[in-house]
């Protein structure tokens, strides 16, 4: 008996499937055994901050648990320096094999604006998680005659570019804030920039500048009762300094919370990235880490990989306006 045409057809196409099918196996079994075998020895962490620093301490916390989750050591590197961009350059550099990870800073979607890093951020990386954020705040001494935000405001509209306040440096997260927040409450302040956190911490507690826009070095003193925090920049209060105001619930729709990310160069392998995901997944959602970003005021702020990606792409676009408004090039010349 002679068998139908459609029959012919249908074993063709049965043969075309199956040897489809065998061929994406054939593909995917390569990617299976290299995430199965990974890692086979210690993965170098890159944080681009000095040790014992916010950044420094959340990131070794993520660290120890990742670790665990991974079945192999992950050795923390400080590479500080350029605002947190040489660890950052030296992380996209690295070979993309899985051993060479690292902190991202959202700064480098700023920076890489500026010129002042050579990369692109939407290209040079892979995303694997965004883990926490940092209290940002405005703090006076105890003694200032501001009482309030709207103390400040106040006199800051009756006096332009009269108050100074000090900041980490020219393009950093605290002065491109308070910028943007002068720019909302429609006031001017006469920055002035330090190498660090640490040394604008001092300019305000020994009386040589008005004001400190820094993320939460400021904390211990205004527990101590040396300084007055008189707003913070957050999405919401923190539990710790509860009776600090936002601004935007002040009515100045500024957020500023800098979250930091974990990510590795650029064509990284799909499997190898997976398994860093999950293994930094569940290392932001530890209590070990918890404790550590509760002690330092770091709000976690978890994305998984592509949503990260995500939010990078709209924090770039964010900063492309911030830079034009805040004509910070020019302020970078200075």
């Amino acid at each position: 008996m002679q068998t139908p045409p459609f029959s012919v057809s249908i074993k063709r196409r049965s043969l075309l499937v199956g040897t489809a099918v065998a061929g994406a196996t054939a593909l995917l079994s390569p990617l299976r055994a290299l995430a199965q075998g990974y890692p086979e020895r210690p993965i170098t962490f890159i944080c681009p901050w000095p040790a014992g620093g916010t950044a420094d301490q959340s990131m070794r916390a993520l660290c120890l648990v990742a670790a665990r989750a991974l079945g192999q050591s992950i050795v923390l590197e400080n590479k500080a320096g350029a605002s947190g961009m040489i660890g950052t350059k030296a992380m996209a550099s690295a070979k993309p094999d899985g051993y060479t990870i690292g902190q991202i800073p959202i700064s480098v979607t700023r920076f890489s604006q500026l010129g002042t890093l050579q990369l692109d951020p939407l290209k040079d990386f892979t995303f694997l998680a965004r883990t926490s954020g940092q209290t940002f705040g405005i703090a006076v001494k105890a003694d200032s005659n501001f009482k309030s935000l709207k103390d400040l405001v106040s006199f800051a509209k009756a006096n332009p570019g009269k108050l100074t306040y000090a900041h980490a440096g020219v393009g950093g997260a605290t002065h491109v804030g308070m910028e943007e927040f002068a720019m909302a409450a429609g006031i001017q302040f006469n920055h002035v920039p330090y190498k660090g956190g640490a040394e604008a911490l001092q300019a305000v507690l020994g009386s040589h500048v008005d004001l400190l826009a820094d993320s939460s070095s400021w904390a211990p003193h205004v527990e101590a009762g040396k300084l007055k925090l008189l707003a913070t920049w957050g999405e919401h209060r923190t539990a710790r300094f509860k009776d600090a105001p936002t601004l935007k619930e002040l009515g100045y729709n500024v957020v500023v919370d800098a979250p930091n990310g974990i990510g590795a160069p650029k064509g990284l392998d799909p499997a190898i990235t997976l398994k860093l995901r999950e293994a930094f997944r569940a290392a932001v959602a530890s209590p070990e880490f918890k404790q550590v970003a509760d002690k330092i005021d770091a709000p976690v702020l978890y994305l998984d990989g592509p949503d990260y990606e995500k939010y990078v792409a709209s924090m770039y676009q964010k900063e492309t306006l911030l830079i034009d408004k805040l004509k910070l090039k020019e302020l970078m010349k200075n």
